[in-house]
């Protein structure tokens, strides 16, 4: 930057310039920290014929400063991590049948003679699997087939069948096969608190409530499916409704009051609607 050639140093009171170098220009201020190169220090940075990339030299008072090379290759380095591109569900297959096996306790043949027809249609028609009831081993057995196709289909109906036998509805378990996000969570009593004899009945009873009237405002409030089986306990719903009505049994199990645990679970509901 050029001042006027006739000003003195008066005139660059309170500028940020600072003095003149010796072999500068008449005239020509330099600002405080940088350092002129001589027309043989600019020859040798650029290039000895001129045809050489530009450099960027760093100041010769400053030599901690990294010096930065600006070369004519702007290609971004490779990445070294192999990129694949997505594989479509009915490639996973690969011409091999997978199969599921679950296993169905003496007290659901009944349902399940009942209802196999609720379960044969969406597996078979929806899903496009094989399913049939093993007499032998009794497992319902569900296997893929050339028409299956996608290889996610058989984990969907095997999830079905699970929830069905462990004493969920048919149409609640149906939910499993529709919506991807729902989930199926188990755990016993005793994993809360270990208890034993009347006292382990005395919290079943709290979780049920008076007619099931506790189990049914849980599930109201959670948008979940709970099924009680002895000391194990079911529940069907999303991961953070899942969470929720887990958090109301537990604290009914440890001896909570059920109006307690009603009001706990409504803030919580109430809080998570507002954020969605």
């Amino acid at each position: 930057i050029c001042g006027s050639a006739g000003g003195g140093a008066g005139d660059r009171r309170g500028q940020p310039w600072g003095r003149r170098r010796k072999g500068s220009p008449g005239g020509v201020l330099v600002p405080r920290g940088v350092a002129l190169l001589s027309p043989m220090e600019v020859t040798a940075a650029t290039g000895s014929g001129g045809d050489g990339d530009p450099a960027f030299v760093s100041e010769a008072r400053h030599p901690h400063r990294k010096r930065r090379m600006q070369t004519g290759n702007t290609e971004p380095p490779s990445s070294k991590r192999p990129d694949f591109p997505p594989v479509a569900g009915q490639h996973l297959l690969d011409g091999k049948e997978e199969i599921r096996k679950i296993p169905v306790p003496a007290h659901r043949y009944t349902p399940l003679k009942e209802n196999w027809l609720k379960i044969f249609t969406p597996v078979v028609e929806h899903l496009q699997l094989q399913v049939r009831f093993n007499l032998k081993t009794r497992n319902v057995e569900i296997k893929t087939c050339k028409e299956t196709q996608d290889i996610a289909s058989l984990t969907k109906a095997a999830d079905f069948v699970k929830a069905f036998v462990l004493g969920f509805q048919v149409e609640d378990a149906l939910a499993l096969i529709r919506l991807d996000d729902l989930f199926l969570e188990t755990f016993d009593i005793t994993d809360v608190k270990p208890l034993k004899g009347d006292h382990l009945s005395r919290a079943i009873g709290r979780i049920a409530g008076k007619g099931g009237k506790t189990k049914f405002t849980i599930e109201n409030v959670t948008r979940t499916r709970i099924v009680l089986a002895d000391s194990k306990v079911h529940i069907l719903g999303s991961f953070q409704n899942i969470k929720m009505a887990r958090t109301a049994i537990c604290n009914l199990i440890l001896g909570s009051p059920p109006s307690k645990v009603y009001g706990n679970i409504r803030a919580v509901a109430s809080r998570a609607a507002e954020r969605f």
